[in-house]
């Protein structure tokens, strides 16, 4: 919390100024009709303002970008430079991700798809983020805008989004992340829950490790030559755009509960409420091995945690970090 309060100081000008910026926009784009529905893409205008112009946010803060995961959407573009990658389910038992960036900031990420309840909940964990999304149900508007972030859909700063010509809609929406943020914040904007370094004692030997939702399947094959885990979905071998395997170096599966929310999609589906305060079991896979361990995050703006059974602090192995986000 002290390297909360530091960011908070030191960036206190900006952040006002950010917030002054953001106001205006918000009060320039206000409608009555409110946004399309989240399988309809909102409009992007034509005009790219500079940079200047774009309201771009303090370096302090992270950037998180809520991605695509339909096939259609397939390869992702900007996913290998995240820092955090979260796996959450959504509508009809699919996935989405939440991508976080700290240490670089790719030219491009994408597709970019829409924001949900549980993104709100999930990102107290950091510093006010700036959260990238298409758009969001109606209903779930005034919640994004009370919560602690800084949010940041293609009506508010249209010069930091473009639609692909080649991919259809809408799978197509693209965030050039320099147009929001400065430059990167560093590996400090991350949540201190996270530790880094050796392993912890004992362990099993795994190398291969799948995760079911309802209607999508990730596997995690551990590669010495790679010194990565592989990811595959629905059996098929995530590459970002220029062709690059997808490979954190630690996957967490983090046991959780889902309930229904009180959002449904333009087909009736429910929308399911991750919830990422509490307790519960989770399984850190780094270095070809599985570790048996717990998660406890006390409150909304307290950081997860995740400990042995003897308390001590579970380290991940250095880089990129998938957090999937599954049933208990």
């Amino acid at each position: 919390m002290e390297r909360r309060a530091r960011v908070r100081r030191a960036a206190t000008t900006a952040v006002l100024l950010a917030a002054a910026m953001t106001a205006v926009l918000t009060a320039g784009c206000t409608n009555g009709g409110g946004p399309p529905p989240d399988d309809r893409p909102p409009p992007v205008p034509k005009p790219t303002p500079s940079p200047e112009d774009s309201g771009i946010g303090d370096v302090g803060s992270v950037l998180a970008v809520k991605i695509d995961n339909a096939r259609r959407a397939r390869p992702h573009t900007g996913l290998g430079e995240a820092d955090i990658v979260y796996v959450e389910q959504v509508e009809g038992g699919l996935s989405r991700l939440l991508a976080v960036y700290a240490t670089r900031l790719p030219e491009t990420v994408g597709p970019v798809r829409s924001a949900r309840e549980s993104d709100l909940e999930l990102l107290r964990q950091f510093d006010r983020p700036t959260l990238a999304f298409s758009g969001a149900q109606r209903k779930l508007l005034p919640l994004i805008d009370r919560a602690p972030l800084r949010a940041e859909p293609p009506d508010r700063t249209p010069g930091a989004y473009y639609r692909a010509k080649e991919r259809p809609a809408p799978h197509n929406l693209y965030l050039r992340p320099l147009r929001l943020l400065p430059s990167a914040p560093g590996p400090d904007a991350l949540t201190p829950g996270f530790t880094y370094g050796a392993p912890p004692a004992g362990g099993t030997a795994e190398t291969t490790r799948t995760v079911r939702y309802p209607a999508a399947r990730f596997t995690f094959t551990w590669s010495e030559n790679h010194d990565r885990y592989l990811v595959a979905m629905d059996g098929t071998a995530m590459v970002t755009t220029d062709g690059a395997r997808v490979a954190p170096a630690t996957v967490v599966v983090q046991y959780v509960r889902l309930r229904p929310s009180e959002y449904f999609d333009s087909r009736g589906n429910n929308t399911p409420y991750t919830e990422t305060v509490g307790s519960g079991k989770a399984t850190v896979l780094r270095d070809g091995r599985a570790y048996d361990v717990h998660w406890k995050r006390a409150s909304a703006d307290d950081d997860t945690r995740f400990t042995t059974e003897r308390g001590a602090p579970v380290n991940f192995a250095t880089g990129q970090v998938w957090m999937v986000l599954a049933k208990a």
